[in-house]
């Protein structure tokens, strides 16, 4: 089967009408059919009379809801038509269709009789490459990326407090109702200037780049907001434009690009100081937040209080003490302490004067008793007496040492004659020796009968001569 363009496949519905016969010139011209019945007999003639066929296209305006089923556009350059991909036909689906997708499906061609619309009813689908507006789109991103557009340090810092705000966007569109709804709610102080322009459609482009250098020229705002509203591929395609990303660069005023939903991303994005997702976001990310404002200022105002008070407890303090020092330094109070201290050293001058008097006094005493005690007759009869009592002690000494000498002897005497051999020879001893010699004879072997002996007595010696000898045990 042939791959047709959605635009011939109107053309063929058309021919199909009036082969039918559904405007049959037989039938009364005041014949009148019902919405619901002319819609019925379209679906039956389309659904009748075109097999599958194969179409081309880009997905636009691409749609997942609940159900599963998956609904979306094809579209050319010139032309678009809706279709309908059912839960049990994409569930064999081997990639994930998206925005800007080139794709061929296979479909059924039929009407949807609620709305009355021409759709095709998708069995199968493949991918048949990138889309043209998706081609120009990474043309673009790729040209100014490698030009710097999306440097990072080309983007500029917004007042953390902007007194002005500029928005530039439709001013019909549902993107400034909700920037408006978000600034008054978070920061109702803020003016905002509306910048109107169409965000959409022919020319739109060049517009939106005129009202960013408007805004720029005037030069009122403390930071632009360009924005718009969700949609597919081409309803953003204006923020996709090369004269709107250099407008944008070129605005020395920092500018946030708040295009589209989340998913959605353009040109105008990368090339804006910050991106926020939603218009609704891009207002709450360049406002601060009035009541978080207020809460830190009456935290502030807690906080100030609280240390305006511990200021003036401190300040009194040290007036409390300022007070005190300045009472000490009262002439009066200066008088009264140096007249305490007047009478104090008068106090210590007459006691210190007592001191040295007395000193002195005990000094002459001493001095006169010293003389006294160095006068020469005075020492002459110190000197007599004291020879007199060394006389008497000398004397006294003497007799006693006599005495104790007489004593000893006397002792060492008795002792003497208690261990002297006379003493013995009192008893009736002799001392025995050799005739003519001092050798004492204390063994009889020693003599021989003739020999002669001395015997000494104890008064007198005797001469004796040995007769015989003997030893007894």
């Amino acid at each position: 089967m042939g791959t047709i363009a959605p635009r011939w496949v109107i053309m063929r519905i058309m021919d199909h009408y009036d082969y039918n016969g559904l405007y049959d010139d037989n039938k009364p011209a005041d014949a009148v059919y019902s919405v619901s019945q002319l819609n019925g007999e379209a679906k039956a003639l389309l659904e009748s009379n075109f097999p599958s066929i194969w179409v081309e296209g880009e997905i636009s305006n691409l749609a997942r809801p609940s159900s599963g089923h998956i609904y979306f556009s094809l579209k050319d350059d010139r032309a678009q038509v809706r279709c309908a991909m059912f839960r049990g036909n994409n569930q064999r689906l081997k990639f994930s269709p998206e925005h800007g997708m080139l794709v061929k499906v296979r479909a059924r061609v039929s009407l949807y009789p609620g709305r009355g619309d021409f759709q095709l009813i998708v069995d199968s689908m493949e991918e048949a490459g990138a889309g043209a507006l998706q081609q120009a789109y990474e043309r673009l991103k790729q040209k100014l990326h490698a030009e710097g557009l999306f440097d990072v340090e080309h983007k500029q810092e917004w007042p953390e407090i902007p007194q002005q705000i500029g928005v530039i966007t439709s001013p019909t569109g549902a993107a400034l109702r909700d920037i408006l709804s978000v600034l008054k709610r978070r920061f109702p102080l803020v003016q905002v200037i509306v910048y109107p322009t169409p965000v959409q459609g022919q020319g739109s482009g060049e517009k939106i780049a005129k009202a960013i250098h408007t805004a720029a020229q005037r030069d009122e705002c403390d930071v632009l907001i360009v924005s718009r509203g969700g949609g597919s591929l081409e309803d953003l395609w204006a923020f996709n434009e090369e004269i709107v990303a250099r407008a944008i660069f070129d605005c020395h005023i920092p500018l946030i690009s708040g295009v589209g939903h989340e998913v959605d991303f353009t040109i105008a994005d990368f090339v804006a100081d910050e991106r926020a997702p939603t218009p609704s976001a891009a207002a709450e990310l360049i406002t601060p937040d009035q009541t978080a404002m207020l809460q830190q200022l009456k935290l502030s105002e807690q906080s100030l209080l609280s240390e305006t008070k511990n200021l003036l407890q401190t300040k009194q303090q040290h007036l409390d003490w300022l007070e005190g020092r300045l009472t000490q330094r009262h002439p009066g109070q200066w008088l009264n302490l140096q007249q305490q201290r007047l009478s104090e050293l008068k106090l210590r001058l007459t006691r210190g004067q007592q001191n040295i008097q007395r000193y002195f006094n005990e000094r002459v005493i001493a001095l006169k008793k010293r003389a006294t005690q160095q006068n020469p007759t005075t020492q002459i009869h110190h000197l007599r007496i004291q020879q007199q009592s060394l006389s008497s002690r000398l004397q006294l000494a003497c007799q006693q040492q006599l005495k104790s000498a007489t004593q000893r002897f006397q002792h060492a005497n008795h002792n003497l004659d208690t261990v002297s051999p006379l003493a013995t020879l009192g008893r009736g001893y002799a001392i025995v020796s050799k005739a003519g010699s001092s050798d004492v004879i204390s063994d009889a072997n020693a003599v021989k009968p003739g020999n002669e002996i001395d015997a000494r007595l104890h008064k007198g010696k005797l001469r004796c001569k040995i007769l015989s000898t003997s030893n007894t045990d």
